[in-house]
């Protein structure tokens, strides 16, 4: 590792590696928003999945992920999201050096602007972006290491130029599609997937209606889903059955699993997979049975 100073005295960390080779994400992973504990990492892994994502990242110096890291060998640890509002570039910057030097390889740093609704700082989101990337850049965060949340073609953009992956939540394969004609060939496309594992359509909007309904109280996630062709019907009264079949892949494992390839098909590297359940439901057997379904190789 090298240090150094710019110009404005601010203190520069490079690597010795300039350019770490391309992360493996693997082609799906698990995106989970609460907390996840080593032994079901530990299971994920040896079931096949390539990537765990940590949603609702609070704490700026990355303990989960470092912890997840130490109870596993194989599997990629992403972050999806650390906000860029509340977690402090220069400790981010810290805390990934400290992971990635006892895991080099298996972290991947996801950061995003969030939505205005949640965060009273939420002013010129693409420059303050563009200023924290600056930090990373500054604080030995390689680019091939990092994601950026990304939904509309600025930002998209930026994912392609400043990270290595972009890292769209709450879309659909169309959007995959056009982001992949967007970003070229090169940087990773990552989206995440609702998931419920229910053949009956009543008992699969009961489990996912309280996250759709969130959702569109939200205008960054709104305004998305209108370029994707979706009106005010669809958003009205908790939302359409042609939105919810849209946002969320629901029925057996044969069909969500064929929902989920039809991003890869669309031009994703990789596809994140958040598996919604009856409140108290052990997951796990879902992470199971759609192992099976999409080919994944256990160890």
């Amino acid at each position: 590792m090298v240090i150094g100073i710019v110009g404005g005295g601010l203190p520069v960390v490079r690597d010795m590696d300039e350019t770490p080779r391309k992360i493996d994400l693997g082609a799906i992973g698990v995106w989970r928003h609460d907390p996840t504990e080593p032994g079901l990492a530990a299971e994920l892994e040896r079931l096949g999945y390539g990537t765990l994502w940590l949603g609702n990242v609070t704490d700026p110096d990355l303990t989960a992920a470092e912890r997840l890291l130490d109870a596993t060998e194989t599997l990629v640890l992403a972050t999806g999201i650390v906000n860029i509002w509340s977690s402090p570039a220069d400790r981010i910057a810290r805390a990934y050096r400290r992971i990635a030097e006892r895991h080099p390889d298996r972290f991947l740093l996801g950061i995003g602007a969030g939505h205005p609704e949640a965060t009273k700082e939420f002013v010129r989101p693409y420059e303050a972006l563009n200023a924290y990337l600056d930090v990373l850049d500054a604080g030995g965060v390689p680019v091939a290491r990092r994601a950026l949340a990304a939904l509309g073609p600025r930002v998209l953009r930026l994912a392609g130029d400043r990270t290595a992956a972009a890292h769209p939540y709450l879309v659909t394969p169309e959007h995959s599609r056009r982001a992949r004609d967007l970003l070229g060939a090169g940087p990773l496309l990552a989206p995440e997937q609702k998931v419920v594992l229910e053949t009956d359509r009543a008992r699969a909007r009961a489990i996912g209606d309280a996250t759709l309904g969130f959702y569109l109280g939200l205008t960054n996630y709104v305004g998305n889903l209108r370029r994707l062709g979706f009106d005010d019907t669809d958003f009205a009264d908790g939302g359409s059955d042609r939105l919810f079949d849209a946002l969320f892949v629901h029925g057996d494992p044969a069909r969500v699993a064929h929902g989920v390839r039809a991003h890869l098909d669309a031009g994703a590297d990789h596809v994140a997979l958040q598996v919604l359940h009856a409140a108290g439901a052990d997951p796990l057997p879902a992470y199971r049975e759609l192992a099976g379904a999409l080919g994944l190789k256990s160890a």
